[in-house]
């Protein structure tokens, strides 16, 4: 009703925080949104911490409003005149950005939805928290696992060090941080990253692109499972035979398994060629390198089974009942491999299940496939 009546949307408080700021503050979407719309301008900055209205969203966690101001960014005029990745990266009076202020007040989807829009994953703060944390450094002093997973899926580096030479490590540690620590530790595996420099992934559509974020973070928690098995921080996992594992896949799925672990249904299609693969064998193909934070550019992986370019990742189409029918015999050869590879306890089959397909694939190791050998043990 005041903004029907000409008031204006950026008055000020004697904190010079815009009524903007404090619906970020509050969690107040619907009056986000009602300002944004009236012409609010989410570049003033307040007098108190010299934050804007992404900081005080980012702080407290509202990250329907941290989202709306954002898309706000990309079709206003601060992506013409200040530039969106700049804003997305705004610093405070302290030198803390939106992503630094997720991370310490353990935001895990602020700190999801900030790496995905452009935050720099491992810059320095300047007087906030103590100089030249990085995100991961303030999330390992908040103790937040799951901030942690996503600053290190999206390529933090843990052997940065802050002003005072420590590592996100040592930060876990003093703050008694156990299971922070054990993750962090520059002794244990890397985990896989979000293969962001790769121009087919920066286009992915929302659907394939959750089908790859899930299997990333789906095979760094198996690595997390070995990290802390046999600490006071591991998990107990759920006894089965080997026998039921693949229970959960129907006959009709069956058909459509994917030819390289022969363990998940294929989800992902390449693009132009057609070929399809499950989601976690096509994460492990685009992570066959860690991207290097200094640089855009990475070797395109190509598809493992023609070797043509990937020119684009969609949702693997599922196949009609006619076309499934033709596939029956080598579903039935498929089954007859897992079967005689269950039965001899082969090694080569197991190391595809969860974080072990992974670490054949896309481990710190060869950065290749495995040729046909070494995949199905010979008879």
């Amino acid at each position: 009703m005041l903004l029907d009546r000409s008031v204006n949307p950026d008055l000020l408080n004697r904190h010079k925080q815009t009524p903007l700021m404090m619906a970020a503050m509050h969690g107040k979407i619907s009056c986000v949104q009602k300002l944004i719309q009236a012409g609010a301008n989410i570049l003033m900055f307040d007098s108190l911490y010299g934050r804007t209205c992404l900081h005080y969203a980012a702080y407290y966690g509202h990250s329907d409003c941290l989202q709306a101001i954002l898309s706000a960014a990309q079709s206003s005029h601060v992506a013409a005149s200040w530039g969106y990745a700049r804003f997305v990266n705004i610093r405070d009076g302290k030198g803390a950005t939106p992503l630094h202020l997720a991370a310490r007040q353990r935001r895990p989807e602020c700190v999801h939805i900030l790496l995905d829009n452009g935050a720099l994953v491992c810059a320095s703060t300047g007087g906030y928290g103590f100089p030249g944390s990085t995100p991961l450094h303030l999330a390992a002093r908040g103790g937040s696992l799951d901030c942690i997973r996503e600053l290190l899926a999206w390529g933090a580096d843990r052997l940065q060090r802050d002003a005072s030479g420590r590592i996100p490590h040592t930060v876990a540690l003093k703050h008694k941080h156990g299971a922070c620590a054990a993750l962090l530790n520059p002794l244990s595996a890397e985990p896989l990253v979000w293969p962001s420099p790769l121009k087919f992934i920066s286009e992915l559509n929302a659907e394939a692109k959750a089908l790859l974020e899930q299997a990333l973070m789906d095979a760094n928690r198996e690595r997390e499972k070995s990290i802390l098995k046999g600490t006071a921080y591991s998990q107990p996992s759920p006894s089965h035979s080997d026998a039921g594992i693949y229970d959960n896949i129907s006959e009709a799925s069956d058909t459509e398994l994917c030819c390289i672990c022969f363990d998940q249904v294929c989800t992902i299609e390449v693009q132009d060629c057609g070929h399809q693969m499950c989601a976690q064998c096509t994460l492990a193909l685009c992570c066959h390198n860690k991207p290097n934070p200094t640089t855009a550019c990475l070797t395109a992986p190509v598809c493992p089974f023609c070797r043509s370019s990937i020119a684009q990742l969609v949702v693997a189409k599922v196949k009609t009942d006619n076309e499934a029918e033709h596939d029956i015999n080598s579903s039935i050869l498929r089954r007859s491999i897992k079967s005689r590879n269950f039965s001899e306890g082969s090694s080569s089959f197991k190391s595809l299940s969860a974080v072990g397909s992974f670490g054949k694939m896309g481990g710190r190791g060869s950065g290749r496939i495995a040729a046909d050998n070494e995949w199905v043990d010979k008879p």
